[in-house]
């Protein structure tokens, strides 16, 4: 079996729905992005570009967007609906092909445009589908529940199950807030970020945020004793992200140093009733699978659509709770659905190339199914993994 290595990654800014990539179709911001990301490693195409998106207009729009993008051709495209997972899903699938030798070097992300997705209607009428509105946005992830609002309600359920309080999901809010905050003044992602269409800055990320503001936050939902709010629930975003994995082969043909390697992967079905805990379940199974405590893993990145998730999380694992979204998370940046498991993927790997060690990037999905990641940096980071590398000490 042939070992995968993440490259490098490159992502757009993160806009809200009706913000600045408003008028911008997905599949021509994914394509630049994905052009732009081939060009910095000086690769006419990839083997395959294989993308994740859960809102577009539907038909294969990978193929779309590498088309759009000017990619050659010859490169085949398929795309994904995980949902939530999906562009998380992407790259676990990219991986397994450079695994099984099928291909040597895939792109792998997602794109999305909140602001353009389409309105569905089903051909039958009310009686005939037994729905209660044939008009939806979002699709049905469960039987019996028809609903837009399925996934806030998911979450609520989730926050009573893990007993989280309004007050520990909005001061996950904040803390997710005020580390991407920092993040962004300091810069540390600029290198990673494609401006695009005017773009300057990732849009969701609040300049002042405090307590007082949390405790005003209308809530979103009706569900009895709820917590979610507009403060404590991501917006709607659109924005594109991809990145680079590559074989073993094909690296050292290029004396070319990865990233980080890929060490496993885990997708699991959970409660469809409380998606948002899926998360860590993908990722209890995962390091379970590789002999592994969630003390041997450098950073965490979750995909925290709803406070529940981090909140959770921290409660569960308390004495990791600093190593989860060490530079915020969709709380602050906003959550692109398609793009959203290479947006995390990038982060966590710059996160490595300072810290080191493993690093894990989940994401929980409609319908109850959670997706994992585990890598290991190959970059310069303080602590030691705990797995040898070979390569002659990295060539």
């Amino acid at each position: 079996m042939n070992r995968v290595f993440l490259v490098g990654g490159l992502r757009s800014h993160i806009g809200i729905r009706n913000g600045i990539f408003k008028k911008v179709r997905p599949e021509v911001l994914g394509g630049m992005v994905a052009k732009a990301l081939c060009e910095r490693y000086d690769l006419t195409g990839p083997d395959a570009l294989i993308c994740g998106n859960a809102v577009g207009p539907g038909g294969n729009i990978g193929r779309l967007l590498l088309l759009e993008g000017g990619l050659p051709e010859r490169v085949p495209a398929l795309t994904i609906d995980l949902q939530c997972a999906s562009g998380l899903a992407a790259v676990h699938m990219a991986a397994l092909a450079i695994m099984a030798g099928e291909w040597d070097v895939v792109l792998a992300g997602g794109a999305e445009s909140a602001s353009l997705q389409p309105v569905r209607r089903y051909a039958e009428n009310d009686e005939r589908s037994g729905l209660r509105n044939p008009v939806f946005t979002a699709a049905q992830f469960r039987p019996g529940e028809y609903s837009d609002d399925a996934m806030l309600l998911g979450a609520e359920r989730a926050a009573k199950a893990a007993g989280i309080s309004r007050e520990e999901a909005d001061e996950a809010a904040l803390l997710s807030q005020e580390r991407a905050k920092k993040t962004a003044e300091e810069g540390v992602l600029d290198d990673v970020i494609l401006p695009l269409f005017g773009s300057s800055r990732d849009e969701a990320i609040r300049k002042r945020m405090s307590p007082k503001l949390l405790e005003r936050a209308p809530r979103v939902t009706d569900f009895p004793d709820g917590i979610l709010t507009a403060a404590n629930t991501c917006t709607i975003n659109d924005g594109a992200a991809f990145v680079l994995l590559a074989s073993e082969r094909w690296l050292k043909e290029r004396g070319m140093p990865p990233m980080a390697e890929i060490e496993g992967f885990s997708m699991v079905g959970s409660d469809p009733a409380t998606p948002p805990l899926s998360a860590d379940a993908a990722v209890s199974a995962l390091l379970r699978d590789k002999g592994l405590f969630y003390s041997d893993v450098t950073a965490f990145e979750y995909n925290e659509a709803f406070a529940v998730i981090s909140a959770a999380f921290r409660k569960k694992h308390r004495d990791v709770a600093d190593r989860l979204n060490c530079w915020g998370g969709a709380l602050a940046y906003g959550h692109p659905y398609g793009a959203s498991g290479a947006e995390i993927m990038i982060h966590l790997t710059k996160i490595l190339e300072k810290e080191g060690g493993y690093g894990v990037a989940a994401i929980p999905a409609a319908g109850g199914i959670g997706e994992a990641i585990l890598i290991r940096s190959w970059g310069s980071g303080r602590k030691e993994p705990l797995k040898e590398k070979t390569w002659e000490a990295v060539f």
